[in-house]
């Protein structure tokens, strides 16, 4: 049996390496699905670390991979916790350090992480029958920058983590921050947004 081959032929002058492209994100409204702010970890990777490794290499990792959250992850894919840009650049290295009588130099990520047990998250069904405005009012509300989306157990899978949102992500695709002026300026009108 003859089988055909391809043609080949060598690399011109100046080839260079194709460049993963981020999924471009739709732009979004306030009134849109709150879905289309959410990124989905079932199509993207998450982006990990181990609790041992140190806060200056977390940092690096966090620009090379060009994220502000990892998750924490020991034993893959059970996840211990996040650690955000925010945990290496505020007060809680500092506080570590002193806790723990060293450098900052010798702290690591579980020294800053917050633990699964403390973070706050929504339901992906919630999620799903909720507007980008809902989103809005619940991270202003909580005081963060992430939220964690968790898809409730079925017969035939464990509760997983299924998405993060990000106050970064929604003020790309919004075109605009969303500061706490353009939102909701009252409790009052926090608690209306979030159904209360």
């Amino acid at each position: 049996m003859n089988h055909s081959t391809f043609a080949t032929f060598k690399f011109p002058d100046g080839t260079c390496i194709a460049q993963a492209q981020p999924l471009l994100s739709a732009v979004v409204t306030l009134d849109s699905p709150g879905t289309e702010v959410m990124t989905d970890l079932t199509k993207v990777k998450a982006a990990t670390i181990q609790p041992g490794t140190s806060l200056v290499q977390a940092k690096q990792m966090m620009i090379y991979q060009g994220v502000r959250l990892l998750f924490v992850v020991e034993n893959m894919p059970c996840v211990e916790g996040l650690i955000t840009s925010t945990d290496l650049e505020g007060d809680r290295p500092m506080r570590a350090a002193g806790r723990r009588e060293v450098l900052f130099d010798e702290l690591v990520v579980s020294d800053v992480m917050s633990p699964l047990s403390e973070l706050d998250v929504i339901d992906y069904d919630d999620l799903s029958h909720s507007k980008v405005s809902k989103v809005i009012a619940t991270l202003k509300h909580l005081g963060r920058h992430h939220l964690l989306v968790v898809q409730k157990a079925t017969p035939q899978s464990a509760a997983r983590i299924r998405g993060v949102v990000s106050q970064t992500q929604i003020e790309r695709q919004l075109g605009h921050s969303i500061g706490a002026a353009e939102i909701a300026s009252t409790f009052s009108e926090i608690r209306a947004a979030l159904g209360h």
